[in-house]
């Protein structure tokens, strides 16, 4: 089908004290993974709320797969995969019932099997909820999201909380949905995991997206291709005065200065040089690529963990 999977135009939703969603403007290609990055409280749940139709928006359009809330609700409900930031489940029902049960709601659906190798639960299929790890408990929750064999999928900050491991291993599903050419749409606050997942993203802050792009792209355009970091045991000093010795922008992060520069190797016998003139204590020295989080320090003055 033609078409983007997603539209949306000028959704606003506020609540008493706070506009959650302020004009958000997006649209989604179909066989993408498309991801909305920004801090807590940056508007992400509320705008994947009102497309999943579990808000009303104030104000606004969407359409999703060529349909429309108000005239194919029904439809569109079977056509996509919602995993909301956490699932309630009774404490003595299993993987393998979840699964049947929330498959005999769906016209289509996956067999349980499949869902349970998918996510790597066979060996706690018939072990109960309650005595799942946080990591299991979340792979079932993307297995129930994909019961009904969508087109589309929702995944609202599925790794939040979760060891590496299990992070890498959600990750590992969300690619295989790619490759099966399903559209997934995702909210993170986690850099590296837009990075590694996404084909293109939002950044969203105070209910409003700053930037949208595919993550190299957004970064390419800081212009800001490294970061020397000198960190420090304890909060980072005033960088004001050795800024102006080095002559160079110091900007402290916490326990660490940051200095922006195109050219590491120039940089850094400069700066190990001022450091030593200035006696400055610091604990060591290391050099990155410029990150999301950079794009989203540059736009907003802010961390995406703040």
């Amino acid at each position: 089908m033609s078409g983007p999977a997603l539209r949306i135009r000028g959704l606003r939703k506020a609540f008493p004290k706070v506009v959650a969603v302020d004009g958000v403007d997006l649209e989604v290609a179909r066989g993408e993974v498309f991801g909305l990055l920004g801090p807590n409280g940056a508007g992400k749940t509320t705008t994947l709320e009102i497309i999943e139709g579990l808000t009303t928006a104030d104000a606004g359009e969407i359409e999703i797969l060529g349909l429309t809330w108000e005239k194919n609700g029904k439809e569109i409900r079977a056509r996509f995969g919602v995993q909301l930031q956490s699932t309630s489940l009774f404490n003595k029902i299993t993987p393998r019932e979840a699964l049947d049960l929330y498959g005999s709601y769906y016209p289509k659906r996956r067999p349980t099997q499949e869902l349970l190798e998918l996510v790597q639960l066979e060996e706690k299929a018939d072990a109960y909820h309650v005595t799942l790890s946080g990591g299991q408990q979340q792979r079932l929750a993307l297995a129930l999201a994909l019961v009904n064999d969508p087109e589309l999928v929702f995944l609202d900050e599925p790794t939040t909380g979760l060891d590496p491991q299990a992070r890498r291993g959600l990750w590992d599903v969300v690619k295989r949905m790619k490759s099966e050419g399903r559209t997934v749409v995702l909210t993170t606050h986690y850099m590296d995991e837009a990075e590694a997942l996404c084909d293109r993203l939002a950044i969203m802050d105070h209910g409003r997206v700053i930037a949208t792009g595919t993550p190299a792209t957004l970064i390419s355009d800081l212009a800001m291709p490294s970061v020397v970091e000198l960190t420090f045991e304890g909060a980072a000093p005033d960088p004001a005065a050795f800024a102006a010795r080095l002559g160079q922008a110091v900007e402290p992060r916490s326990d660490l200065w940051e200095i922006r520069t195109p050219d590491p190797k120039a940089l850094l016998p400069r700066l190990l040089e001022a450091v030593e003139a200035a006696a400055i204590p610091f604990q060591q020295v290391h050099i990155r690529r410029a990150t999301l989080e950079d794009v989203f320090l540059q736009r907003t003055g802010r961390s995406l963990r703040e």
